[in-house]
């Protein structure tokens, strides 16, 4: 994918195999659902994402403090809608809604994709700028 490759060269390390990590579980849920793997392990890989999602965004969400990041408020928002359809994602499939999960994980895929390249892009390049 050209956006991690291209924020990589923006940001530090951590960050880039924080979201390589990120990209790799949604990968792995996606192929899950489509192979229709047992519920078990599709819950497990939602449970593993969430979770990462979840320090990432918070450490992330802490540098972006520490820096006085103009567009903290949007950022978050982005985390936040994030976390909640994956939450929703996890509700739906715990409730047998299995059918719906690969759709909503490609939907998650494309906006993160769009995140990095440009909300995090955007803040890497504020880092960058403002050391």
């Amino acid at each position: 994918m050209s956006t991690i490759a291209d924020f990589n060269s923006a940001s530090n390390a951590e960050t880039d195999r924080e979201h390589e990590v990120q990209i790799s579980l949604l990968l792995a849920l996606c192929g899950a659902a489509a192979e229709n793997r047992d519920a078990a392990s599709v819950a497990e890989i939602l449970d593993q994402l969430i979770a990462y999602s979840e320090a990432h965004f918070m450490s992330e969400e802490l540098l972006m403090r520490l820096k006085s990041y103009d567009d903290y408020e949007d950022h978050v928002d982005d985390h936040i809608h994030m976390l909640d359809v994956l939450r929703e994602i996890a509700v739906g499939h715990a409730a047998g809604n299995s059918v719906l999960v690969a759709g909503r994980a490609a939907e998650v895929l494309v906006f993160i994709g769009n995140h990095i390249d440009a909300r995090d892009r955007r803040f890497a390049d504020y880092v960058r700028n403002n050391l």
